[in-house]
């Protein structure tokens, strides 16, 4: 059974006619697994991640056929049960390491809040658990970063100070949510590094949120493609990589940098992702596919099994590979 299994995730802000946020969304993680979310700003990759965390409020409603966390119904949990699940069991690393921490309170404050909340450590021992943290993300000096204010941290600190809050509570899903856009390339890579050694060591599951798909080919087993909401491709590491069934996936794949060495200009998929007002009847990438066929424009395409992975798609690409 899945650490944690979502089936036909919808989202939307406003009533039950407004367009989803995310659309008919299914996903599942092992225990101990890797798995990558890709996609365009505005896929619905954070918004996904969000509604798991009971973290979308009015007028965002969502509704799901099954969202469980280790045989726990999400949907059906109170607040209070709920409470005692997220930030221990799952926890989430925020886009921006600078306005996750409250600028008010101290790193040594904030992280033995968590502690004191969800394992009940108080005082000495939640100082000295808070130490062993900083420790553990490669704090340099770390006993002195207690007393220190987030101000006072760069990027990167800050990130490592979010990374141990968040394992505070020994989750078994860690959620990571662009964990290295607001960092420079080699504070990057430390940050990668420590993810996945913590993961390791945890035997965390671990849900990457990135747009960088080398990040993506190091890192994770399991790739999820999105594209305004909808999970478009859900293959293997390394062969969807080698193999994109979908034409949104093979775009991604092409605009990487080191894909266009020698060429003029960088590989780019032309428009823009739909939004509440043009979305189009068939397929959601149609308007910007390179393979579009009139069938694409009429119908909507299903998630299905193809040679090597789930593809929605009415005429996947590189089938003759299995």
């Amino acid at each position: 059974m899945p650490l944690l299994q979502i089936n036909n995730l919808n989202v939307r802000f406003g009533d039950a006619s407004a367009v989803p946020v995310v659309d008919g969304l299914d996903l599942s993680v092992d225990a101990g697994e890797i798995l990558a979310i890709v996609g365009e700003s505005g896929s619905g990759k954070s918004v996904t991640m969000m509604a798991l965390m009971g973290l979308i409020d009015a007028p965002g409603r969502i509704s799901a056929d099954a969202m469980t966390f280790n045989g726990l119904d999400m949907l059906s949990l109170s607040r209070r049960q709920r409470r005692k699940v997220v930030g221990k069991d799952i926890a989430m690393i925020f886009q921006d390491p600078m306005t996750a921490l409250n600028p008010s309170y101290t790193v040594g404050y904030q992280i033995e809040e968590v502690l004191h909340q969800h394992l009940g450590l108080k005082g000495r021992a939640a100082r000295q658990r808070a130490l062993e943290l900083l420790q553990k993300v490669e704090i340099p000096a770390a006993e002195s970063r207690l007393d220190a204010y987030p101000h006072q941290l760069s990027g990167g600190m800050s990130q490592r100070v979010a990374i141990a809050m968040a394992i505070a509570g020994e989750p078994r899903l860690l959620i990571a949510d662009e964990p290295t856009t607001a960092l420079d390339v080699t504070i990057q890579a430390q940050i990668m590094e420590l993810l996945v050694n913590l993961q390791q060591a945890h035997d965390m599951a671990l849900i990457l949120i990135t747009h960088d798909l080398a990040v993506v080919a190091e890192t994770a087993r399991k790739v999820c493609v999105m594209y305004a909401g909808q999970a478009v491709e859900l293959g293997q590491v390394p062969t969807l990589f080698e193999h994109p069934a979908h034409p949104y996936s093979e775009a991604l794949l092409a605009a990487i940098p080191e894909h266009s060495l020698g060429a003029e200009r960088l590989a780019t998929l032309p428009g823009i992702v739909p939004g509440r007002y043009d979305r189009p009847q068939g397929c959601l990438l149609s308007p910007r596919c390179p393979y579009v066929q009139d069938h694409c424009r009429a119908q909507r395409p299903a998630l299905e099994a193809q040679a090597h992975s789930l593809v929605r798609c009415f005429y996947p690409l590189n089938q003759e590979v299995a």
